[in-house]
């Protein structure tokens, strides 16, 4: 039987890291025809309500239950506003390792939300699932996803040459592909050693 994560919710001191819901479409639509998510990301362009229903009622829980990884979206405690996604991929359960992706809604960047909710995210992975190995992997150009791998302490470990494809927009307002770098982060448990417990778990 392969193994999966749990079906859990995760509590921050602004967040709530939870499974997707229906009513949270309209939201997921139109955070994923942001800009700059679509110049760092492969969704869909245009990214459609379709296209956010078939992520949270299909490939979102199937990311879990086919043992894969974990997606939870990423809400304000006190508004229950979608704050952005989280997802757990490519995780390897022999060697307890997995790697972390995450999109931050327009209106809730600068605020420290990415960096708050991995860091909660990885203390729930290593003290309550065990694992030993937690990557990221950032674009070159990306710096404000670089700028949340140090903030919580991941190291950097070297760079894949032109391993990524981005999108850059055209001077006719579409998008190509461009090929870039990527830089790997790696956070190990104790790396975490002397970080502030930031989540629990609520179920």
């Amino acid at each position: 039987m392969t193994p999966t994560f749990p079906d859990v919710t995760i509590s921050t001191e602004r967040l709530v890291l939870r499974p997707f819901e229906e009513a949270d479409v309209p939201e997921l639509t139109a955070m994923m025809n942001d800009e700059l998510t679509t110049a760092w990301t492969s969704v869909p362009v245009p990214y459609t309500v379709v296209d956010a229903r078939e992520w949270v009622q299909r490939q979102a829980p199937r990311e879990r239950t086919a043992g894969r990884g974990l997606v939870l979206a990423m809400t304000e405690h006190l508004t229950h506003r979608l704050v952005g996604t989280m997802h757990l991929k490519c995780t390897n359960w022999r060697s307890l390792t997995t790697e972390v992706g995450y999109v931050v809604a327009p209106w809730a960047r600068g605020e420290g939300y990415a960096a708050e909710a991995v860091l909660a995210l990885a203390q729930w992975l290593f003290r309550d699932q065990k694992f030993e190995r937690l990557e990221l992997r950032t674009a070159a150009g990306n710096t404000a996803s670089q700028q949340v791998a140090q903030k919580i302490g991941c190291i950097s470990e070297g760079i894949l040459r032109n391993a990524l494809i981005v999108r850059s927009r055209t001077e006719d307002g579409g998008w190509a592909d461009i090929r870039t770098d990527l830089i790997v982060w790696g956070l190990l448990p104790e790396d975490l050693e002397d970080a502030p417990e930031t989540g629990h778990r609520a179920g």
